[in-house]
């Protein structure tokens, strides 16, 4: 077995946890920061399905191979290269994002997998992974997939103003974070808008793209709007903490979960990491990705780091409503340590 890859045992422990993220381009240091947190959050054993450009593998394998084997005993990785199985490749690498449209065919490829958390680079967990996990036990019959609401509010929701294609529910979904049961996933036959007969999730994707290419601003996350508005009933919604975004702050609070709970799950989409636009998202970010000992104090800390940033930030949009609720979060967690 080659040294610098830690290759699946061939049976599946259950309790191990699957999570998928699509890297391409400059994408490495958000990767590697997610992972990080997904690690340093979470009790369960993790399994990383890291789907890469090849010029990216040796870096994700020399960063994640020199982490703490106090940290590495915990998960193991495999590097996939992007592939396509089904329409043009070239089209789909550049839908949107460059490589995006990979999380499309999570089902088709990772078929010995029966459900996975799939993330953006640009996510972070502020909480266990076994938290969201755990939602794949209150999926009813149906359900094979779950997503967050891409607004709390239709009239300023962005779906709901200016799509021209059909999405899902009032406000649509937001594929930044998304639970999959890929088993399900594969044996259903899914209601569209290409013929009267159901369609399998692979048959139905490149037809389905054809179709709306025109028409799509988002790409892959339009895509799975328009599958789960024929199909609604195949859905969970979990709640807007869970992929809580800029819009969810910098206009005023519009995720009540986020304040009653915390954040679960920030999504930093928009660059907000690495601009000045949005101070809080930054400050996370930086606590995190700064954060190399891997000692038992992790959460004081991160704690420690995100709280001076809360003094040095007077004027941030996020602050009232989210840097201080992920500072009380992160002070319960540590207590509990």
């Amino acid at each position: 077995r080659p040294a610098k890859q830690r290759y699946f045992q061939d049976k599946l422990s259950k309790d191990w946890m699957h999570l998928a993220v699509v890297a391409c381009g400059e994408r490495l240091e958000e990767t590697l920061t997610m992972l990080k947190s997904a690690i340093l959050f979470s009790n369960s054993n993790l399994k990383f399905h890291i789907f890469s450009e090849d010029s990216l593998k040796p870096q994700f394998e020399n960063a994640l191979n020199g982490w703490p084997h106090s940290h590495t005993s915990r998960f193991q990785y495999h590097i996939y290269p992007i592939t396509f199985s089904v329409g043009n490749a070239q089209e789909w690498k550049k839908l949107f994002k460059p490589c995006a449209a990979q999380r499309l065919f999570l089902p088709v490829i990772l078929k010995d997998v029966d459900s996975l958390v799939y993330v953006d680079t640009d996510t972070l967990f502020l909480r266990p992974v076994d938290d969201i996990w755990s939602f794949l036990k209150q999926f009813n019959s149906t359900q094979l997939a779950a997503m967050a609401p891409e607004h709390e509010i239709p009239k300023i929701g962005w779906y709901s103003r200016f799509a021209r294609h059909p999405y899902y529910g009032v406000t649509g979904v937001n594929s930044g974070v998304m639970l999959m049961n890929l088993t399900r996933i594969r044996s259903t036959l899914f209601k569209n808008s290409l013929i009267p007969n159901r369609l399998r999730w692979e048959e139905m994707l490149y037809p389905l793209y054809q179709k709306y290419k025109n028409y799509i601003t988002w790409g892959d996350q339009d895509l799975l709007n328009i599958i789960f508005h024929y199909n609604p009933d195949c859905l969970y919604i979990f709640p807007c903490q869970w992929n809580y975004r800029p819009d969810h702050c910098m206009y005023g609070s519009n995720c009540k979960g986020a304040e009653e709970e915390g954040v679960s799950i920030l999504h930093g989409n928009r660059g907000v990491y690495h601009d000045d636009k949005q101070p809080a998202f930054k400050a996370v970010y930086e606590a995190i990705h700064d954060y190399f000992s891997f000692l038992k104090n992790i959460f004081l800390s991160i704690y420690l780091s995100i709280y001076i940033y809360i003094k040095i930030i007077f004027h941030a949009f996020c602050r009232r409503y989210f840097i201080v609720q992920i500072a009380s979060c992160m002070h319960q967690i540590y207590w509990k340590h």
